[in-house]
């Protein structure tokens, strides 16, 4: 995919403007310019992608706090077709706002989407001990509530920007309990074209165990460790069709083209009933991917060397 602005492509995001993912997808460079399709949930999203109305979606797969996105993880392991051609991280922190005239005395009742809700619930209740709350769709949708004239709320919790896009005023600002949040969030396309290689990649995918007998996770696990390949990310989530059955969410430190993280994937596809590629992508934090010499790319590529001269007969030198 062009990184140069497209102004006839569409691009789909969980709205409304102002959202976290609406932020995430600010930071990309061919969207500049591009249209931008405002969509109620990821299942929304993907199915753009998927029917050709947009040529990418930005979704959240991972929290700092909540951990792995589950619907987003589930959608990518049913939905084929898909590939991750991006990261963005949103660093994650919320406002109180309120209709002009409203003070942080006059509130009684707070709208706000229940994960931000949860993540600020210190402030909540050293500043507001007795308050009320009427939870949202989104994080956009409850400051926009307070704009309706029969709304019961008289503040929301909302995230840093949102009185640029509404008439509405800031009470109280870095009202999350974790000021270190970020959100993670790709660019999810239907291109297959895989990304070049940068020193600072990332690799996903999604791998099923062959059965339940004992050790099997560990065999599937050993796939990375004897390669020295790094997981920065492994979450489950249940298949669905038989208790006990369960998929395996797993991001790799290094791309495919990466002679360890190639090796690692042959490996798990001989092991695995079922391996999803996701994609290899640049890092959205741009660090360099450290591994230990041993398994650099020319040590797989001398090993190949020496096993084919073998079979070719060649004399050891």
């Amino acid at each position: 995919m062009s990184t140069q602005p497209d102004p006839k492509a569409v691009y789909s995001y969980l709205g409304p403007a102002g959202t976290f993912t609406w932020h995430a997808l600010a930071q990309v460079e061919a969207a500049a310019g591009a249209e931008w399709r405002s969509v109620s949930n990821v299942g929304e999203a993907l199915d753009d992608v998927v029917s050709g109305r947009s040529v990418g979606a930005m979704i959240a797969v991972e929290n700092s706090v909540e951990g792995g996105v589950s619907a987003t993880q589930d959608a990518l392991a049913t939905i084929p077709g898909l590939r991750i051609i991006g990261e963005y991280l949103v660093p994650v922190n919320f406002v109180l706002v309120a209709r002009p005239g409203v003070t942080l005395d006059n509130v009684r009742v707070v709208a706000a989407h229940p994960v931000a809700y949860a993540q600020c619930r210190r402030f909540l209740e050293s500043a507001l001990p007795a308050h009320g709350h009427i939870p949202a769709a989104s994080n956009v949708a409850a400051p926009v509530s307070l704009l309706e004239p029969d709304s019961p709320a008289q503040a929301a919790i909302a995230p840093p920007g949102i009185t640029e896009l509404h008439d509405l005023v800031e009470l109280a600002s870095e009202i999350g309990d974790n000021s270190n949040a970020v959100t993670r969030f790709v660019l999810v396309s239907r291109s297959h074209a895989i990304a070049p290689r940068t020193g600072a990649d990332k690799t996903s995918i999604i791998a099923e165990l062959p059965d339940d007998a004992p050790g099997r996770l560990l065999e599937m696990l050993e796939q990375f460790a004897t390669r020295g390949v790094n997981m920065s990310l492994i979450e489950s989530r249940p298949i669905g069709d038989a208790l006990g059955r369960y998929r395996f969410i797993i991001d790799l430190d290094g791309h495919v083209l990466d002679e360890r993280v190639a090796d690692a994937l042959l490996g798990l596809r001989r092991f695995s009933p079922k391996v999803i590629f996701l994609g290899s992508y640049p890092r959205a934090d741009q660090r360099p991917v450290e591994f230990v010499p041993q398994y650099g790319d020319d040590i797989f590529t001398d090993a190949r060397d020496w096993l084919r001269g073998i079979l070719s007969g060649e004399p050891e030198v």
